[in-house]
């Protein structure tokens, strides 16, 4: 497990003369001049974004409540957890519940993955959204348990880079590496190097972007001699890398938190971005540090021709630091007087510390009851739970100089009064029904404002309980995992920006198909031709109607297999897409072949073209003749007309 910075940094404080200035000054800000020109650092705000939190069921490799809580093993609870601040997933598409009690408004208390894409997906449509130009993906030691999970992050990551208009790079944590010298170079030349071409992917000076956190840090935790250090930075230069230096506080003068020797591995950065958790903690801490180091820090880089990229933090919302705005906007104003061209916000998701910008829990209503967390309006002022979000888009614009240089901050804690909740969905309906799932789709609400999702609850003796959440504008949702031959009864409500929420829906009875209705490809073992990145033939057994299996691309036939165990009768073979609307309709050119020993083929049905249509679900069923009979049945894909590829989310077989 990545241990937290501040655990070990926190104790040092910064220390020098009190330097506060007078409030209310407010001009044209001018935007700062750098050692490099403008691109996708210099100029730009940054986040650090951990996408490090897991949950028993979601698939991840390293299995459990990864982050969440103290014992992996077990759901967080009050008396199990390793956060101190709570999410606000009132917009997260896929939720889990934990062993919290419901939280105080009677929901269940449920957090999100990270390792789910659609959450990846909603963080980087936030960052596009409130003005966060690149992300900087932390990458703690791949070399033990969390490297597999580690390394298909950075593949969720640069996805949502590349769909939502946000730049990333990667940012090496070196804690407890031991073999962090020659381990680095082998992991980017491997792994992390193929990433830079996404078009994503963050550049400076036209050279791909790198950080390394920790170099010269006087704790146990980095205690890397300079040669060493030195050698990397000078390794990843020679790579044709533009190399972030994530250093100590006092790198410049090379005492307190900082190792001496340091001072030519620092000046060997091309950027450098000193380390503030755990150093201030109100206003005037940040005025007497923009003092003591941001002044003089900035001077010294403009001198030597090296780029500058300060810390700016929120805050920990359980430290009651606050100040419900006051203090971040303290020090984004500090930052824009000086002159400083380029900020790293500290952090994004980061709710082990509870210095995270994502939304979070507003008020206890949001919050599990008798947790002890603390919600955004501690201090007695309501704060609405993107305060944060919206704090750092103004923030970065008077950077920019596209805001007035002002001490007093211009940033609303809570927008337009907005307390019309839209209209409830209409026409809840099914769409399919099998013995393990309930496809559900409904009509769109409407808002004063826009509709930013829907949410699919349960009813069982009256009590609904919300088991998903879909952001944005689809209107379909299946549910999943459930039991053959039982009545289910669900409803919708619609979500808006302002956390309304619209009336349920007309409510919903289905009962799903008896158990002769099983599925018998679920779970077994599959084989392809080819698949594309991480999506393999395995997703289309895994129950998950959100994970597919995607051919090589431009490379048609292609063909998809599975392994039944033992000789079937097998009569339906029904095919499916992920539900979402993204997915637009389409239609797959598909033979079906069988085979009793995996190596002889017959055709047990001819080539046609079968449609997929989100509107019905994604899905289409093939029949094939009385008596067709395979253990290994393979399908045979020739065209697709919506992608250069035969893409499937679930094979299912029926014998009936």
């Amino acid at each position: 497990m990545g241990v937290t910075r501040r655990s070990f940094l926190h104790a040092a404080t910064a220390a020098g003369v009190a330097g506060a200035v007078g409030l209310g000054q407010s001009t044209i800000a001018t935007p700062a001049t750098a050692a490099s020109a403008p691109g996708d650092v210099v100029g730009k705000v940054t986040v650090g974004y951990q996408g490090w939190f897991a949950c028993a069921g979601d698939g991840a490799p390293i299995g459990g409540w990864w982050h969440w809580s103290q014992n992996w093993g077990q759901a967080p609870s009050g008396t199990n957890r390793n956060i101190v601040a709570w999410p606000d997933v009132r917009e997260y598409p896929t939720t889990y519940p934990t062993a919290f009690a419901n939280l105080g408004n009677g929901q269940g208390a449920r957090v999100f993955s990270s390792y789910d894409q659609s959450t990846v997906d909603l963080h980087f449509r936030w960052m596009k959204q409130y003005g966060i130009d690149t992300a900087a993906l932390q990458r703690f030691n791949p070399t033990g348990g969390e490297g597999p999970t580690r390394d298909l992050m950075t593949g969720k990551v640069r996805s949502a880079a590349e769909s939502q208009g946000v730049k990333f790079y990667l940012m090496y944590d070196v804690s407890d590496w031991t073999t962090m010298q020659a381990d680095i170079k082998a992991d980017w030349l491997n792994k992390m190097r193929a990433h830079t071409a996404s078009p994503a992917y963050a550049r400076q000076n036209g050279k791909p972007v790198v950080c390394i956190w920790g170099f010269g840090f006087n704790d146990p935790q980095r205690p890397f001699g300079p040669e060493a250090c030195l050698d990397v930075v000078n390794w990843f230069k020679a790579q044709g890398c533009y190399v972030i230096g994530g250093v100590p506080t006092w790198w410049r003068t090379g005492d307190r938190d900082s190792r001496p020797g340091f001072t030519n591995v620092y000046r060997a950065f091309d950027m450098l971005s000193p380390w503030l958790v755990g150093r201030i903690g109100n206003a005037s801490d940040a005025d007497n540090f923009h003092n003591v180091a941001t002044v003089p820090d900035l001077a010294d880089c403009n001198a030597r021709g090296v780029d500058y990229q300060p810390c700016v933090l929120p805050g920990g919302v359980g430290d009651r630091q606050r100040a419900h705005g006051d203090f971040m906007w303290r020090q984004f104003y500090n930052m824009a007087r000086a002159g400083v061209p380029s900020v790293y916000i500290s952090m994004f998701d980061e709710y082990n510390e509870g210095n995270q910008i994502a939304k979070t829990a507003e008020s206890q209503a949001w919050i599990p009851a008798g947790s002890g967390f603390l919600a955004l309006d501690e201090d007695g002022t309501a704060c609405s739970s993107d305060y944060y979000l919206r704090l750092t888009g103004d923030g970065g614009r008077m950077l920019k100089g596209q805001l007035p240089l002002t001490a007093a901050r211009p940033t609303p804690p809570v927008t337009g009064g907005d307390t019309a909740p839209p209209t409830a969905p209409g026409s809840l309906r099914t769409t399919a029904v099998t013995d393990t799932t309930i496809a559900l789709a409904w009509n769109t609400s409407t808002d004063n404002v826009g509709v930013t999702g829907y949410r699919v609850r349960r009813i069982t003796g009256g009590t609904a309980t919300p088991i998903a959440t879909i952001a944005g504008t689809t209107t379909a949702y299946t549910v999943t995992a459930l039991t053959a031959a039982t009545t289910h009864t669900f409803d919708v409500q619609a979500l808006d920006a302002a956390g309304n929420i619209s009336q349920p829906s007309a409510p919903i009875t289905a009962t799903t198909t008896s158990t002769p209705n099983v599925n018998l490809a679920l779970g077994r073992p599959t084989a392809e031709s080819s698949h594309t990145q991480n999506y393999s033939s395995a997703n289309t057994v895994d129950g998950n109607p959100n994970t597919y299996w995607e051919s090589a691309n431009n490379a048609f036939p292609q063909w998809l297999q599975v392994d039944l165990g033992t000789a079937t009768t097998i009569r339906r073979i029904v095919l499916t897409l992920p539900p979402a609307t993204a997915w637009a309709t389409r239609n797959q050119t598909i033979t079906v072949h069988g085979s009793t020993d995996g190596t002889t083929f017959t055709q047990l049905l001819a080539t046609a073209g079968y449609t997929f249509d989100p509107a019905t679900g994604n899905t289409t069923t093939l029949t094939l003749p009385t008596g067709a009979t395979a253990r290994h049945l393979r399908l045979t894909f020739t065209a697709n007309t919506g992608w250069p590829a035969a893409q499937i989310s679930e094979l299912q077989i029926y014998a009936g």
